[in-house]
């Protein structure tokens, strides 16, 4: 039995195709890269929101375009995704020739341009499209809207299709994965098969003409200005992704760290380690108009300036509000009305007295 599992999930030796295990990993590459980045970000904002706040709140756009310049250098240089080419692997046509082309040459400009919307935009999407559920989820929770409203039955509906959209986009991966390993499908994954490619190992000629290529001999013909023009700044992005790749290159090599390091089964022994005393009430971070003052008041709410209704109190500062007043300004501006740290719903805390 176990010979049997072995020989499903490992390729042959004359076979192109690489294996399950290489397939999954480098799908499981850049899933890995972007919630590292993402709490690299949030500490940044966390400890100087003014200066690094808007990362914070533009993470996902700003994630995109430098993915989208990083698959496109890849994609252009060697016939492959990031993580893929990390993996040693690279992209043909399905309809290719008898003899695959080398990955030095790149892929046609419709396949080239397909796998790359599909790398990037598609997580983007996806990324959105989970944010939103959440925040309906948490509309719903906390009752915004009538309950007689057209939105609220909009969301509602919304909210209970989308488990068997998502359950549905799931098991298409997984039977295509459950076909890639019985030999029945050339694509470990639908995204593959859309775009028009299928991925195979490099072969020791693609790796010498891509050490060839990154070599990059000067030509000799002298170039217009427009020409040379244009050659630096294609060298200039070039570069660009160059440097990115580096270097999440060696933070690859960090990421099964920080996945231990966050994990449920250590966080007692993180919080044992990190243990500090409570810190003094925040300072106020930002002085600009649009930054609330606390009224004499204690019982008045910082942003209506009218005495609190429904308090609620943001974890991250300790400030309370009124609960409407609170949950608008959070929702908009992600961070805290009174020091500026980066807020979401989430840290919203309901106070109710006694008396209630």
């Amino acid at each position: 039995m176990a010979e049997l599992g072995a020989h499903l999930t490992a390729a042959s030796a004359g076979d192109d195709r690489p294996s399950i295990f290489e397939a999954v990993a480098q799908d499981s590459l850049m899933a890995a890269v972007k919630p590292a980045l993402q709490h690299l970000v949030k500490v940044l904002a966390e400890a100087n929101p003014g200066r690094y706040g808007f990362l914070w709140r533009w993470f996902d756009e700003i994630y995109v375009v430098l993915d989208l310049l990083l698959q496109q250098h890849y994609l252009a240089r060697c016939s492959a995704s990031f993580s893929e080419n990390f993996y040693s692997l690279k992209r043909i046509p399905i309809a290719g020739h008898r003899q695959q082309p080398l990955a030095s040459a790149g892929l046609p400009k419709k396949q080239h341009w397909k796998s790359l919307l599909l790398l990037v935009l598609v997580p983007y999407l996806k990324g959105k499209l989970e944010k939103l559920v959440s925040s309906l989820r948490e509309e719903d929770e906390y009752s915004i809207h009538p309950p007689s409203s057209s939105w609220k039955r909009f969301y509602t509906a919304f909210l209970a299709a989308y488990p068997f959209v998502n359950m549905t986009w799931e098991g298409w991966f997984l039977i295509q994965q459950l076909c890639y390993i019985l030999g029945k499908a050339q694509h470990h994954s639908p995204m593959l098969r859309l775009a028009g490619v299928r991925l195979v190992r490099l072969t020791a000629e693609d790796i010498q003409a891509l050490e060839k290529k990154l070599a990059g001999a000067p030509s000799s013909q002298t170039h217009s200005i427009k020409t040379q023009v244009q050659s630096a700044l294609r060298k200039a992005l070039g570069g660009f992704a160059f440097s990115l790749s580096t270097g999440l290159s060696i933070g690859v090599f960090f990421l099964q760290f920080l996945d231990w390091w966050y994990s449920s089964e250590n966080q007692e022994t993180i919080k044992s380690l990190t243990a500090l005393p409570t810190p003094p009430p925040p300072v106020h971070l930002i002085n600009g108009a649009s930054s609330a003052l606390l009224p004499k008041l204690k019982t008045v709410c910082p942003l209506c300036r009218k005495i609190r209704v429904n308090a609620t109190a943001l974890s991250t500062s300790g400030f309370v509000f009124c609960y409407r007043c609170v949950y608008s300004y959070v929702k908009t501006h992600q961070r805290c009305p009174i020091t500026g740290y980066a807020t979401e719903l989430q840290h919203l805390v309901k106070l109710y007295s006694p008396e209630g």
